[in-house]
């Protein structure tokens, strides 16, 4: 993994995993796949390993990543999804040519030789997500600077971070400092 860079936020669900690549994105936007290599690590990370990445190859990512995020948004505030999010979703699931695989454990893996492939599994997967396929429901991270779109798939499907180690921490920190100004303890 290279390294100088943020951590990847990893998740169990491969489409809103991907849209994490920018966190952040009400906030100070943190670009987890800055440089095309990185790309590269991020799928490897995810099992959609890939030899190399061009820069044109993650713009294609980027593009795919920010329509995921916005169909997934508009689907969790219940909107109309966005026609050209739809698009670039859909043209990046048709020209992916990955191919599942069993292995000899009896798991699928995905065989994928170029970035387009990858792009295909990711792209599919948001559909299946977007589309309400999966048990679960779409949200939106509560924390006012990340607002990034998850899947949730708690039994009570009220959980409220993207990420429970990162935004919601800070935000229960944040409120047990807020409630500290509020009431500090006497000296007494």
């Amino acid at each position: 993994m290279s390294a100088g860079f943020p951590d990847f936020r990893l998740g169990s669900v491969l489409a809103t995993s991907f849209t994490a690549t920018l966190t952040e994105r009400q906030g100070d936007a943190v670009e987890r796949i800055p440089v095309p290599q990185r790309l590269v690590d991020w799928l490897a990370v995810n099992g959609l390993a890939v030899d190399s990445c061009t820069t044109a190859q993650l713009d294609l990512a980027r593009e795919l990543r920010e329509s995921i995020h916005a169909a997934a948004t508009a689907a969790a505030t219940q909107n109309a999804l966005p026609a050209s999010a739809v698009e670039v979703i859909n043209d990046r699931s048709v020209q992916g040519r990955a191919a599942a695989v069993l292995t000899a454990e009896g798991a699928r893996r995905w065989r994928v030789s170029r970035v387009e492939d990858a792009l295909g599994v990711i792209a599919a997967d948001a559909i299946s997500v977007i589309a309400g396929e999966r048990d679960g429901k779409l949200a939106l991270c509560a924390s006012p600077t990340c607002q990034a779109a998850f899947f949730d798939a708690s039994q009570s499907r009220t959980r409220r971070w993207c990420d429970m180690n990162t935004c919601g921490n800070r935000q229960k920190k944040a409120r047990f400092n807020a409630n500290q100004r509020k009431n500090p303890r006497s000296a007494g």
